[in-house]
C-alpha cells in the first residue's frame, strides 16, 4: 500500500473530481488505489457475478470496483471491491457520485492490504446504518470472513469450504464459485 497524503474533505474531494486514479479517504488520510492481481481480480469478478445472478428479481444492484461509498458516520470514502445495494439508492451530488447506502459491502484482501481493510476499514464499515454484510475475502488462502448485523452485536463467521448464506437476503454462496480458475494462479 503507498504511503497515506494527510487532506481535508474538501481538498480530496477535489482531488477524486479531477484525477483518472482512484483515492480512498479514511481518518483524512489519502491512499491511492493500487492495481490488483490476476488472482485477486478474478476473485472479484466471480463474486460480483454470483451476486447479480442471486439479486437478479430483487430490487438489489451489484456494483464492482469503481463505485465509491460514503461513510456518512466517520466522513470516509472508501471503493470496496464488490457493492450491493438494495431499495432505492442514494447518491450524493459529488464527483464522482458517492453511494451512502449499501446494503452489502466485498474486500478481496491481498497481502499489502488486509491488515488496513481488517483493523481500519472495517471499523468504518460497520458505522454504516444500511450495511448488514461485510465480506473480507482472501486471494492467498481459501477464506471468507463475514460480518454480518445481529439485533445488538455484529456476528462474525469463519468460512473455507461450502457455503456462504447472506441472512436476510435469501442468497447462499458457493466457495467453490467464489475461487473458481483461481488455482495455479500467482497469489500476489
Amino acid at each position: 500500500m503507498d504511503a497515506a497524503q494527510v487532506m481535508d474533505r474538501a481538498a480530496y474531494l477535489a482531488l477524486e473530481a479531477e484525477s483518472e486514479q482512484r483515492h480512498e479517504y479514511l481518518g483524512g488520510q489519502v491512499i491511492a488505489m493500487a492495481g490488483a492481481s490476476m488472482r485477486h481480480n478474478l476473485i472479484s469478478t466471480n463474486l460480483s457475478g454470483l451476486l447479480r445472478s442471486a439479486f437478479e428479481a430483487t430490487d438489489c444492484r451489484v456494483v464492482a470496483n469503481d463505485q465509491r461509498v460514503h461513510i456518512e458516520a466517520t466522513g470516509g470514502y472508501t471503493y470496496p471491491d464488490v457493492v450491493v445495494s438494495c431499495g432505492s439508492p442514494q447518491l450524493s451530488g459529488e464527483k464522482p457520485s458517492s453511494l451512502n447506502n449499501p446494503t452489502v459491502l466485498v474486500e478481496v484482501l491481498s497481502a499489502s492490504t488486509w491488515m488496513h481493510d481488517l483493523a481500519y476499514k472495517l471499523a468504518h464499515y460497520r458505522r454504516i446504518e444500511s450495511v448488514s454484510h461485510i465480506l473480507f475475502v482472501s486471494s492467498e488462502e481459501r477464506q471468507i470472513l463475514q460480518y454480518r448485523r445481529g439485533e445488538e452485536a455484529w456476528m462474525l463467521t469463519d468460512h473455507v469450504e461450502g457455503t456462504m448464506d447472506l441472512v436476510g437476503l435469501g442468497v447462499s454462496l458457493s466457495l467453490d464459485a467464489i475461487y473458481a480458475k483461481t488455482d495455479g494462479l500467482p497469489v500476489e
